[in-house]
């Protein structure tokens, strides 16, 4: 097995394949990059688990990316939950997401909401945005299962038609958050650069691989003193060959600033810009992801 120096990866993407079986898969952990997003809300604890397992997910979907110009987003819309809407997105290694709530229903989430309670009856859209070809690819699926893991494995499956695993952790303590995740995928023959085949979930290859993946414990995922790498060697350590490889470095990646929302203002007209603007002539922008105020003057 070839692998890096052991070292735990915190906020960094792991990337390993499995050559013989036709796998590859993505692990991460977000620890500073994940309390400095969560920071900059104050959510209860049941929706700050939902946004860091959502961050995990987008993560490891955005790892797969090929670009850097490449993005990944993953929102999640309700109707009779607690969360409006969630939204998280991935390019070049930044990461950033939030979650719109109803502040008068947090007491009804308690510490470990089901997914249902969070978002009642909605869905989860997954986009691909590709930056060399301008291609933007969309699946979306029921927001339905125990987990947001669970329903980006369904969007996988349907969407996509590629068979995957996937397993996250999110665990909290005072003044510290921590998640982590893993992704494994079966890459059917023809993934390559050829017309893709059919995807058989009760392929053999597959088989073996998914059943080692759904062996891995959240108490493992969790463990800082436990490296990424040494993860996968327990779960593949008899295979003949896995190469494992570090992948980009994860940091918050709001894109927000005075000259950004000054260029967004410029496309609307002039009329328009002036309704937005208050008594001072000034108008205010508020990002939702980093939960700052901007004042532009017009």
């Amino acid at each position: 097995m070839s692998q890096t120096q052991s070292q735990t990866f915190s906020d960094q993407l792991l990337s390993f394949t499995i050559p013989e079986r036709d796998c590859r898969g993505r692990m991460v952990r977000l620890g500073p990059v994940l309390e400095e997003i969560l920071g900059a809300h104050d959510y209860p604890t049941a929706l700050t688990h939902c946004l860091a397992e959502a961050l995990v997910l987008t993560a490891l979907m955005g790892g797969l990316l090929k670009d850097d110009g490449d993005q990944l987003t993953m929102q999640a819309q309700s109707k009779g939950g607690i969360a409006n809407l969630l939204v998280c997105d991935y390019r070049g290694g930044e990461l950033r997401g939030y979650i719109e709530h109803d502040p008068s229903q947090e007491n009804e989430a308690g510490a470990s909401a089901s997914l249902a309670t969070l978002f009642g009856k909605g869905h989860l859209a997954i986009t691909f945005d590709i930056a060399q070809s301008g291609k933007r690819y969309q699946g979306i699926v029921p927001l339905e299962g125990e987990s947001l893991s669970a329903a980006v494995e369904s969007y996988f499956a349907q969407s996509e038609q590629v068979p995957t695993r996937i397993r996250a952790a999110v665990k909290s303590g005072p003044g510290e958050v921590l998640a982590a995740g893993f992704l494994v995928q079966h890459l059917p023959e023809g993934e390559e650069g050829r017309e893709r085949l059919h995807a058989r979930l009760d392929h053999p290859e597959w088989e073996h691989v998914s059943i080692m993946a759904d062996s891995l414990r959240h108490e493992e995922l969790a463990d800082t003193g436990l490296p990424l790498e040494d993860l996968i060697w327990r779960l593949y350590h008899e295979e003949r060959e896995v190469r494992v490889l570090p992948g980009a470095k994860i940091s918050k990646g709001c894109r927000c600033s005075v000259t950004h929302f000054e260029d967004v203002l410029a496309r609307f007209p002039k009329e328009e810009r002036r309704e937005m603007t208050n008594d001072d002539g000034i108008i205010v922008v508020d990002c939702a992801f980093c939960s700052k105020a901007f004042a532009i003057q017009d």
